[in-house]
């Protein structure tokens, strides 16, 4: 029997809607690729829609839920983060959300391995100097050299599924890890990584002995050539541990100034007034940012400055945008499909109808 769903998705995830269509749902989707006015999601969750698929660009609060008072059964979300759906409105009207977790760790870790290399090693400059047809010689240490990667050490803030991957890669890298999470230390983890370090050394994949160990973030901070960034937003009021401007002037500093700064997590994690204001005066070697406090990055932000263009690596928003990770169908592998599979756990009641038991679901605790 055919489902009758009627589902409203704000901007178009790719063949995954196939899968709705073929299970009879009536799908409406926002054709243009900018995000839909709010205006619009409440016209279509008035009309009586059953789902909504939404993205990170979507505000979806009080007003969307009482709009959609009585028909509206679930918010799927295209993203791991949730920033823009008021949690306690959903849970106030009994409304599941989900996310699509895990199924863009490795791209993001990777992502931001790249960028991290793509800093160090000035891939940006120097293809402006050869582009420029400014490099008129060889020379050992001129124009500049770059800073090499292997055998350095790295500060993992936050060991989340993305932060564990990034160690991962770091570890083959050969480089010393430190691990700093506020809320919860995965020692086993860790102890394995060391135990892969330490057999390396001992069958000769590694020159020099490296190693792995949770400390404090001051310590993080102070000791680390890198630093990673893969925490949650979490502002005042929402936990003990807030991350809201955890990048700060006063934390930044903490840094040494040969350090560089990646941050792939949330863009308000980052005061990037005091970012720019460490790289302007030498305080940072350099940043590479995929997220920002407002999105997209705004024409007047300090982060544009000319002076810290060679410094400071500025991404879309894109470390999640590689093929299979955004558009697959399975949803093991892709975001898309995850999205439509936790709309449909909900919508035909999967898992006996029990939301607590859906994995994809968010606000298990209204339930």
């Amino acid at each position: 029997m055919a489902n009758k769903f009627r589902v409203f998705a704000t901007c178009d995830i790719g063949p995954s809607l196939n899968i709705l269509r073929e299970r009879g749902y009536q799908l409406e989707v926002y054709p243009d690729p900018k995000a839909p006015p709010k205006s619009l999601i409440l016209e279509k969750v008035r009309s009586g829609m059953d789902g909504l698929i939404t993205t990170l660009r979507d505000q979806i609060d009080a007003e969307v839920f009482e709009a959609g008072k009585g028909s509206l059964k679930v918010v799927a979300q295209l993203a791991v983060g949730f920033d823009n759906i008021n949690r306690d409105d959903a849970n106030k009207h009994k409304v599941p959300f989900t996310h699509t977790a895990d199924v863009l760790t490795e791209a993001t870790a990777e992502f931001a391995f790249f960028m991290l290399g793509t800093l160090a090693r000035k891939m940006w400059p120097a293809e402006h100097l050869t582009r420029d047809n400014q490099w008129g010689f060889w020379h050992p240490y001129l124009p500049f050299l770059g800073d090499e990667v292997t055998g350095k050490t790295i500060a993992i803030i936050g060991t989340g599924r993305i932060g564990l991957a990034m160690i991962k890669k770091c570890a083959g890298f050969d480089m010393n890890i430190l691990c700093y999470d506020p809320a919860y230390q995965n020692l086993e983890y860790i102890t394995a990584v060391q135990e892969v370090m330490d057999l390396r050394h001992a069958r000769g994949m590694q020159k020099e002995k490296t190693s792995i160990k949770y400390v404090s973030f001051a310590e993080s901070l102070k000791l680390a050539d890198f630093v990673s960034v893969h925490v949650p937003l979490l502002r005042e009021g929402e936990s003990d541990t807030p991350t809201f401007h955890l990048f700060n002037e006063r934390t930044l500093r903490m840094m040494k100034p040969t350090a560089f700064l990646v941050n792939t997590s949330r863009g308000p994690v980052v005061d990037e007034s005091a970012l720019a204001r460490a790289l302007k005066e030498n305080g940072i070697a350099g940043a590479a940012l995929d997220v920002y406090e407002k999105e997209p990055l705004p024409a007047d932000s300090p982060l544009r400055d000319p002076a810290i263009a060679d410094r400071c690596r500025l991404m879309p928003h894109f470390a999640s945008a590689a093929k299979i990770t955004r558009l697959s169908p399975d949803p093991n592998k892709g975001m898309a499909g995850r999205c439509v599979q936790g709309l449909i756990d909900v919508l035909e009641k999967n898992y006996g109808g029990d939301v607590k038991k859906m994995p994809y679901v968010v606000n298990k605790e209204a339930f």
